[in-house]
């Protein structure tokens, strides 16, 4: 009887249990720019492969598109009836056709506009409507058709009209995709959109199948693919359809997937040139340099791989070259020579200014479609070209640098290699180039060649570049350094430099463009992940921000700044995202800096789940004062902070606005939030949200304008205040955390202060609520506790 009345009550129970959610189908119905590839080896694709990407996990995108397909033989061959057959009420028809209805010669899909095709996608609309389907008519993308003037060619006569006719007539929503995808090619140009059309890639995939052939453009690679299914879901989203309520959404107010950069990737034939056919030696004494010339000449020649097989590799430099992935296998360590010697001296950029530098270890210029690949090792000679500081070393070690050689400076704190590199350390800047200067000569730096360190793999004005799997390590300066380029993908690169090492800087991305940093550990001497775009007047000549890059899955440690934008950012920098990104050890986690007569705009800068421990400095650092004298008492008080004096805007005054930060932790920092603007120019519209920092100082928040903390816990030891703002207005503090028996929670101070409020929280953990400069009135903050 038990057993009975046990299966009485699970039948209730699930005659009680609320209906599982269905989830939204969406089916694509159209022709080869839509439909799925199913030989993934080849480059072709079409945008429904990657629409899917853009929406939660309640919405199912069946792709019925099919290549060579028109309104005619579409349903002629019985495929909108199966589309039909599976439809259900609020599922999404999005119908897009045109290329095939075009073709005269083929009555199988020849459909003329104003009469057959009119009338079959009045008929799918329908029929949609009436499964309780919502339609969506899309007109067809455009062909990718410049003249000689590089001016837009007329590609599909009326066809794009009548959609736009027919949904009109029908009150259908509809999705303009010839023109969006025109005004996408034109915004690229005649040149920049050939890498949106696969066959332009088509020589390192695969032989052309036809000879000769003719470019197609048609049909889309992978990055063209996404970058129009990217455009669909953000006019999904424009029109405000009932499908944009599955769209997935980031972490940040307003933010979707489809906001992410697409990147363009590199791609390479399968042929390989292994460096021991062109004399290369792994015995660890031969100079291979020669050998690598050689590897790297042939290989661009026709594209391909260039291999390095394991063993110990002793080289010179090397220049890659376009077209060419060098693979380093695993067990091969590539150790670049210690004899400065080897290395000339070139025209190239440092620290944002151009400059006059030893040729870097590994480098490339102007080039595109370039990789370096494997999990084998590079190693830059470091040592040989460093100087030392004492501090850095305990005293066993600094006495035996001092043993091994080179030479002291005065003050017996420094230690140079050689002789060169100390005498250039006497004059400062001597590697810069003067403004206007065209011809250099480089006689003029031969005694100090030895003090122009490198950085180790330097690229230029480069396109299309994949970074992935290697290790780099022991760089004489800044270890990675794309310039000016475009189209990066950085990938499981491990760098590691000594702590000590001088500017050893992991990653610095300067005035690029697009771009993925994943997977990646940087253990160095300086800055870890660091986005720069120039220095003073000639990075804001320039003109270039570093924009559109994703960051995610890093790991930094010991370095001077976990992710960092500046000091050089001049030329500004935008739509930066950085996600799952771990802190261990580092100077500054998060570091944003900048000084008066940089210049340039910082904006939109999305972090989302980054992790910190043993912060030596501020786990969240906005500084407009970076290398320079920090600011002097002013008329201000006692126990304030030092006032900042105001001058006037110029071209020189850097702007830092709109950053998104969330879901951040740190265990030990110096101080928790630092924010100093300046007078003249505050910083501005700061978010930070869902943030835990246990840290000696808590809030510092010095001229500043329109910050918002919102659940943000500052576990602070140092109590009288937890939070300091001086000169600041629009400040909002919402449901802020502390320690327990806190002195002081809020100090406000300074003239310009306006505007403050604490809300939503608890007041009665500390011993003071509110502090209140001399100049400050009381109605200037807002207290409401919980």
């Amino acid at each position: 009887m038990k057993k009975y009345a046990v299966l009485l009550l699970s039948l209730v129970a699930l005659a009680f249990r609320p209906a599982e959610e269905k989830k939204v189908q969406v089916f694509l119905v159209g022709d080869s720019t839509m439909s799925e590839k199913p030989d993934r080896s080849k480059p072709e694709r079409g945008w429904g492969m990657y629409f899917d990407q853009f929406f939660d996990g309640e919405t199912v995108v069946q792709n019925h598109a099919m290549n060579g397909r028109s309104t005619r033989n579409f349903r002629h061959e019985g495929r909108w009836a199966k589309v039909m057959e599976q439809v259900k009420p609020g599922d999404w028809v999005l119908i897009q056709f045109g290329h095939n209805d075009q073709k005269k010669e083929d009555t199988a899909r020849y459909a003329a506009p104003q009469t057959d095709y009119r009338k079959n996608l009045t008929r799918y609309v329908q029929e949609a409507r009436q499964r309780g389907a919502n339609p969506v008519l899309l007109t067809p993308v455009g062909r990718r058709y410049f003249d000689e003037q590089g001016k837009r060619k007329d590609d599909h006569g009326e066809y794009p009209a009548v959609v736009r006719e027919v949904a009109k007539s029908l009150k259908v929503p509809l999705i303009d995709m010839h023109e969006k995808s025109w005004a996408l090619y034109s915004q690229l140009g005649e040149k920049g959109s050939r890498d949106l059309f696969w066959s332009y890639q088509n020589g390192y995939y695969q032989e052309n199948p036809v000879a000769p052939a003719k470019n197609d453009n048609t049909h889309f690679s992978a990055y063209g693919a996404e970058l129009i299914a990217q455009l669909v879901a953000q006019d999904v989203k424009k029109q405000n359809l009932g499908l944009a309520s599955h769209l997935k959404p980031l972490a940040f107010a307003g933010k979707y997937a489809f906001d992410l950069p697409v990147v363009l990737q590199p791609s390479f034939r399968a042929d390989t040139f292994n460096i021991t056919k062109f004399g290369a030696v792994a015995d660890g004494q031969t100079l291979n340099t020669e050998a690598f010339r050689k590897a790297i000449e042939a290989c661009s020649q026709q594209g391909g791989v260039v291999l390095v097989p394991r063993g110990l590799w002793l080289t010179g430099p090397i220049q890659l070259k376009s077209n060419v992935n060098l693979h380093v296998q695993r067990g091969a360590l590539v150790q670049f020579s210690n004899k400065l010697s080897d290395y000339k001296l070139i025209k190239t950029n440092w620290e944002g200014e151009d400059a006059v530098r030893n040729q870097s270890p590994i480098s490339g210029y102007d080039l595109v479609n370039i990789a370096i690949t494997g999990e084998g090792t590079f190693d830059g000679a470091g040592d040989a070209w460093r100087m030392v500081k004492k501090e850095k070393l305990s005293e066993g070690q600094w006495q035996k640098l001092v043993k091994s050689g080179g030479f002291l400076d005065e003050k017996g704190t420094t230690w140079y290699p050689t002789s060169s590199s100390l005498k250039g350390s006497l004059s400062p800047k001597i590697w810069v180039i003067p403004a206007g200067q065209a011809e250099v000569d480089f006689n003029r730096y031969t005694e100090v060649k030895d003090f122009l360190r490198p950085n180790m793999l330097s690229l230029q004005r480069c396109k299309q570049i994949l970074l992935e799997g290697f290790t780099i390590q022991n760089s004489p300066a800044w270890t990675i350094h794309p310039l000016l380029c475009d189209n990066i993908t950085l990938r499981n690169v491990t760098a590691k430099n000594p702590w000590y090492g001088q500017n050893t800087d992991a990653l610095d991305l300067e005035s690029c463009r697009n771009g993925l940093v994943e997977g990646c550990t940087f253990d160095v001497g300086d800055d870890g992940i660091c986005i720069k775009s120039g220095r003073d007047e000639q990075g804001r000549k320039r003109g270039v921000p570093t924009e559109n890059f994703i960051i995610r899955d890093t790991k930094v440690y010991h370095a001077h700044g976990g992710f960092v934008i500046g000091s050089e950012m001049s030329g500004g920098a935008r739509n930066i995202y950085v996600t799952n990104c771990t802190f261990m050890g580092t100077d500054v986690g998060l570091r944003f800096k900048t000084a008066r007569g940089r210049g340039g705009v910082v904006e939109n800068i999305f972090v989302d789940g980054v992790d910190m421990t043993d912060i030596a400095g501020e786990a969240i650092l906005f500084d407009m004062f970076y290398a320079a004298k920090d600011p002097v008492q002013v008329n201000g008080e006692a126990f304030a902070i030092p006032e900042i004096k105001a001058e006037p805007l110029n071209e020189g005054t850097p702007q830092f606005r709109g950053f998104r930060i969330k879901n951040v932790t740190c265990k030990g920092a110096n101080t928790g939030i630092l924010i100093r603007g300046v007078p003249e120019m505050n910083i501005k519209d700061i978010e930070i949200e869902n943030t835990v920092l246990e840290s000696k100082k808590g809030l510092v928040c010095q001229e500043a304008d329109g910050i918002r903390l919102k659940n943000v816990a500052l576990f602070s030891t140092e109590t009288k205040p937890v939070l300091e703002v001086q000169n600041s207005r629009n400040i909002v503090m919402d449901n802020i955390r502390y320690t327990n028996g806190a002195d002081l929670l809020l100090r406000v101070t300074g003239d310009r202060s306006k505007n403050v409020k604490l809300v939503n929280t608890n007041t009665k953990g500390a011993k003071e609520d509110v502090e209140f400069g001399k100049k400050v009135s009381k109605k200037v903050v807002t207290v409401s506790s919980r």
